[in-house]
């Protein structure tokens, strides 16, 4: 069965190529949608409108389909801080594009920090244990998408790992391909985009912005060219020119501010929601329980630390009002006696 199930696949995919191929004005072979995956990511990504512009750009190449042979259709190196929004940026890509957030293959590059690990990836070389079966972390289906839809392939925290796997990672980059080392099979990147994430800067970063709060320079407006400069530069320190040359794009991400605090604090209320919904439950903060929230932030961890205090801090009490209270589905968040408490709707006077 599953040799019957391959064949009618592949019979699938020559049908959608051959008929492709026979079409007089044909827009694209991917289906697709920028715009669509477009409204996605700015309803989900907050404070990076400049990033989002350009990664549509890459969006509407890619669906335009006139990339060179052998090669990625896009390779993206999204830089910046913790908790800005680069790897989720990658999932929300992933839902629009292929229908779940998980549906792309990634690596992280924080467990490949040393040379031999590069066996990890090519494979174990001939006479090794395993060499024969061409091992490799790559999850080769979601590598090369099929003819509709292209693959999705995240390093994630890509600074993180040796020099040796970055080298190999640059073979992707010119070749499209990356072959075992037992030669016995290689793995196509030529239908995948390429994205990278790394946090070098993080720290430079950090820094930049505790001097520019103070004294009279907190008078100034924070400019996203001196973010980029700062980010670039730890760029070009760390890595080869021949590995940066090599990347299509890189989209320095901005540091969340304070102005943004109260889109991501709502962004998390629609994310909370949307799980509840399996419980016929729904919540709503009134302004002080938001605040209450928003005075725990920690900017240096960016989005993940209001999920996480969310998680810490909002959750158990949500929990805590559903099971005592199983009939009722609708909650409100407020603030009593300084101290946060969730009520069903029903309840309160």
């Amino acid at each position: 069965m599953p040799f019957i199930n391959e064949q009618l696949e592949h019979n699938k995919e020559q049908q959608q190529q051959a008929r492709y191929k026979n079409e007089a004005a044909r827009a694209s072979r991917f289906t697709f949608n920028p715009a669509n995956v477009m409204d996605d990511l700015y309803a989900r990504i907050i404070g990076q409108n400049q990033i989002l512009d350009s990664i549509e750009d890459v969006l509407f190449t890619v669906k335009a389909d006139f990339s060179i042979d052998n090669k990625p259709l896009a390779v993206v190196l999204l830089l910046g801080p913790t908790g800005v929004g680069k790897t989720e940026s990658v999932r929300v890509i992933t839902q629009s594009i292929l229908g779940h957030s998980d549906n792309f293959c990634r690596i992280d590059m924080n467990t490949l920090a040393q040379e031999h690990y590069t066996a990890a990836l090519t494979g174990s070389p001939p006479g090794y244990v395993g060499s024969k079966e061409g091992q490799t972390l790559f999850d080769i289906e979601k590598i090369k998408g099929s003819f509709s839809q292209p693959g999705i392939v995240l390093f994630d925290e890509i600074e993180k790992a040796d020099k040796q796997v970055v080298r190999a990672i640059m073979n992707i980059f010119d070749t499209g391909k990356l072959t075992l080392t037992s030669g016995v099979k290689d793995i196509d990147f030529s239908n995948s985009i390429i994205f990278m994430t790394s946090n070098l800067g993080a720290r430079e970063l950090e820094r930049h912005l505790e001097k520019q709060s103070k004294g009279w320079r907190k008078f100034l407006p924070l400019k996203n060219k001196s973010q980029s400069r700062i980010l670039d530069n730890a760029l070009t320190q760390h890595f080869d020119p021949e590995f940066i040359n090599r990347i299509d794009c890189v989209l320095p991400f901005n540091w969340l501010g304070d102005n943004h605090l109260d889109d991501l604090v709502n962004l998390e209320v629609s994310k909370l929601n949307s799980r509840l919904k399996k419980r016929n439950a729904h919540i709503q903060l009134d302004n002080e329980a938001k605040q209450y929230l928003i005075n725990k932030y920690d900017g240096r961890y960016g989005a993940r630390d209001i999920a996480r205090i969310f998680k810490n801090n909002l959750n158990p009490k949500i929990a805590k009002a559903i099971l005592a209270s199983p009939d009722e589905s609708e909650f409100r968040v407020l603030i009593q006696d300084r101290k946060l408490i969730v009520t069903s709707v029903s309840a309160q006077p």
